[in-house]
């Protein structure tokens, strides 16, 4: 079997191209084909553990789910995980590697291409249809020069280009005819179409912009996508956004989560989001965590030390102190965890900057980073619930000290956190548990959330990926769409 393969690009970051992926994924899916997302290169601090090891973006574990997949490294072959404003881990086919300067990796990724190209290959191997995610935007010939994930991949594997704007930005007629003019011509020449995706209003008054983009880049529109409320029930690729959802009525658990710099696997989040007599709030810098606050909650992040550095600098060691003494409830989420223990060692660099600095103190447990990464789907029994759950673990450093004979979890072969002797304050490295919705609601019961949880966390984004599919296969001409495809041109010279 080989595979055809459509590649969405966009103008920029943001447009959309993640959630298109995966609904085009649910279509092609739900007529019978099978397919998988690919994404050559990927920026995020947001990670996904594949049951055969390794990791991967969220959104391509997601864009995974939608094609009725379990998620793969070839995938996501390239993941860049920010550790600071100039270094990056790098992430090849699901291993870790080390950390590099921005500058460093864009005068050698290059070298990466026949990685992408062999995971590529694979996946083209196994499936009718391989959907092609872009990063960022083909507009940007300043970084064209040894591309990997966007013309420089299609133009190497022979993978036509749908052109996906963002009309909510405004301006998306300039964004696409721009590109058109500033990219080479045998980089246009390789797209084939475009889309206008975000659109408010009534679509007819769009109609002359859809010609204007027409005429002007001799490129058919395929279609302009409505704003899709389903698409905010998705996990968020890479953004964390300040949500301002409607406060609940009556009595409410209210839960705060600082925004941490280089904050990590935030949609763990989500299902906490969606619960009706939850009140969860994103504590933004510069702000200090609200005195009536039942719960805070420290999230992972890519750079303990420097992130717990970042926390002291706002205040919020303060108040999360404070609010323990008080009675109040404290989580800590893989590196949110290591910042409740007594003192942070980081010897080699491994996740920022080599040093060590005191934790807050809350927890009777001390966190050494070592090179070792350790990166699996997992499953036991909380300690604090007696409710199974299950999620992945995805980080580095070990976490030890008398706190830990409390620990918050069992897996099958280990014990993984630690809790106070009251249950209050907590810490796990374990990833996506809130997911589960027997263990969400045990949480919630104990954390003193007096309603009773209906959610079906699943439920709610199998059925968002289905109406995103809907809208999506309402606006577009599907039809024209895959048939761009093609098979991937294996001998065409970039």
């Amino acid at each position: 079997m080989t595979a055809l393969a459509l590649m969405l690009q966009g103008t920029g970051s943001d447009v959309g191209k993640s959630v298109l992926t995966a609904a085009l994924c649910r279509i092609a899916r739900r007529r019978g084909l099978s397919v998988a997302p690919f994404k050559p290169q990927n920026m995020s601090n947001n990670a996904a553990a594949c049951p055969t090891g390794g990791e991967i973006g969220r959104a391509q574990a997601l864009q995974a789910r939608a094609a009725g997949l379990a998620p793969h490294t070839d995938m996501n072959p390239v993941l860049l995980k920010p550790q600071s404003d100039r270094t990056a881990q790098i992430v090849v086919q699901g291993k870790a590697l080390h950390a590099m300067e921005a500058a460093d990796y864009m005068a050698n990724r290059d070298q990466l291409m026949g990685v992408v190209l062999e995971s590529f290959d694979r996946l083209t191997a196994a499936h009718d249809l391989v959907i092609v995610e872009g990063a960022g935007s083909p507009a940007e010939i300043n970084l064209r020069d040894r591309d990997i994930a966007n013309m420089g991949f299609a133009r190497r594997a022979g993978v036509p280009v749908c052109l996906v704007g963002d009309i909510e930005k405004g301006g998306v007629i300039a964004s696409l005819v721009g590109t058109r003019n500033v990219i080479d011509t045998k980089d246009a020449a390789m797209i084939r179409a475009c889309l206008v995706n975000k659109f408010r209003g009534d679509l007819s008054l769009f109609d002359e912009g859809v010609t204007e983009i027409e005429t002007r880049t001799k490129w058919p529109c395929l279609g302009v996508i409505p704003w899709l409320p389903a698409a905010g029930k998705l996990p968020a690729e890479d953004a964390l956004v300040l949500d301002r959802l409607p406060a609940p009525s009556g009595k409410t658990l209210k839960i705060a989560a600082p925004m941490l710099s280089r904050i990590a696997n935030f949609d763990d989040a989500d299902p906490l989001k969606l619960e009706q007599g939850v009140a969860f709030s994103w504590i933004p810098p510069g702000q200090p965590i609200p005195r009536d606050t039942d719960v805070v909650i420290l999230f992972g992040t890519k750079s303990t030390l420097g992130d717990l550095a970042f926390l002291r600098a706002q205040g919020w060691d303060h108040d999360i102190i404070a609010h323990a003494r008080t009675g109040g409830r404290v989580l800590g989420i893989c590196g949110g965890y290591q910042m409740l223990g007594r003192r942070i060692s980081d010897p080699y660099g491994v996740d920022g900057e080599p040093g060590d600095a005191p934790g807050l103190g809350l927890l009777d447990v001390e966190t050494v980073m070592t090179r070792h990464k350790d990166v699996r789907p997992v499953t036991g029994v909380c300690a604090t619930t007696g409710r199974e759950t299950s999620g992945y673990v995805i980080h580095a450093g070990r976490t030890a000290g008398p706190g830990t004979d409390r620990p918050f979890v069992r897996f099958h072969d280990e014990a993984d956190g630690a809790h106070s002797p009251n249950g209050r304050i907590a810490g796990t490295h374990l990833h996506g548990a809130f997911s589960g919705n027997a263990f969400r609601a045990a949480w919630l019961e104990q954390a003193g959330y007096e309603g009773q949880s209906s959610l079906d966390y699943d439920a709610v984004v199998n059925n968002a990926l289905d109406e995103l599919a809907d809208g999506v296969e309402q606006a577009v001409d599907i039809d024209a769409l895959l048939k761009l495809a093609e098979k991937p041109g294996w001998r065409r010279k970039a």
